[in-house]
């Protein structure tokens, strides 16, 4: 059983907890995701199975994109309504379209973002949530990311409560924390915020309707129909150009030669070795000792 399933991750389930339903399901044990999902977050988690576990790196290096709704008004411990709320401030007037739109326009491009304390970016060997939980303070590392859209989608401005809902979408690379930017985004409008709600819409190549839930997986699996909700582990490696090579190319792939850059037709930076109509290995330029040389080595038999 080898493939990858884009998997719809509901509300209430960490992604680790998937995991581990899929394990019983599909009886394997050789399971992986590409990404991780709060649990008060659902949306797009690509699940490799078997070989595909090779190729989880690569699905997480496309972007992803999120449908978010960002809390003007009020701030918590963990960025999202999960936390305890340690700040309030009225939004006393609503806040006009253009300079949302303006502050947004800012935080698109390379950005730098520090993540939040409850996360699971690692500080001297300890998750950052740890040393919250303990109520200890810790410097957290500073990290360059990608948002190439961050876009308003609505707005509305609660008069009774006094605070505003800024509805928005972001594209970003991985590594964001979008309530992080959400909560940023409050900040520089001058106001405390808060993440109230996130879907990832897509993830690895995946849309949010290519996605199956668990339910539905369960059912294939007890019909023995699995195969068509399985992507092959090509899937991932789309963006690569595929050489396809001979039966004497692959006797020496196998064993991790290097190739020639006359015997290659493209002078790509990695591309993907196909034989017998699949995706073999991934090799590298090198420039130096002018060959492709093995990345990753994903079929071998």
């Amino acid at each position: 059983m080898n493939g990858i399933i884009p998997l719809y991750k509901e509300r209430g389930l960490t992604s680790h907890d998937c995991v581990n339903q899929l394990r019983k399901i599909l009886h394997t044990k050789k399971i992986g995701h590409s990404g991780t999902l709060d649990p008060n977050v659902d949306g797009v988690l690509p699940i490799c199975v078997g070989r595909a576990t090779k190729v989880v790196e690569y699905l997480m290096e496309s972007g992803k994109e999120y449908r978010g709704q960002l809390l003007i008004g009020k701030m918590t411990t963990t960025e999202d309504l999960d936390g305890e709320v340690v700040k309030t401030a009225p939004v006393d007037h609503e806040l006009p379209v253009e300079e949302i739109e303006q502050v947004m326009d800012k935080m698109t491009g390379i950005i730098t973002q520090i993540p939040p304390m409850y996360s699971a970016v690692k500080v001297n060997g300890r998750k950052l949530y740890e040393y919250a939980r303990a109520g200890e303070k810790v410097e957290r590392p500073s990290r360059q990311i990608e948002i190439s859209k961050f876009q308003l989608t609505a707005t509305s401005y609660d008069q009774k409560n006094k605070t505003q809902t800024v509805n928005f979408v972001v594209n970003c690379s991985k590594g964001t924390y979008v309530r992080t930017l959400a909560v940023d985004l409050a900040d520089s409008l001058g106001y405390p915020g808060v993440m109230s709600d996130l879907t990832r819409t897509q993830s690895g190549g995946f849309k949010i309707d290519q996605t199956v839930k668990m339910d539905e997986i369960a059912l294939a699996s007890e019909q023995g129909d699995l195969d068509k909700l399985f992507y092959p582990l090509d899937y991932a490696l789309k963006k690569y150009t595929h050489i396809e090579i001979n039966e004497e190319f692959w006797s020496g792939v196998k064993n991790g030669v290097w190739l020639k850059f006359d015997e290659i037709s493209v002078s790509d930076k990695v591309i993907a070795l196909v034989y017998n109509q699949q995706v073999r290995a991934l090799y590298q330029r090198n420039e130096e000792k002018q060959c492709y040389q093995p990345l990753k080595m994903l079929v071998l038999d």
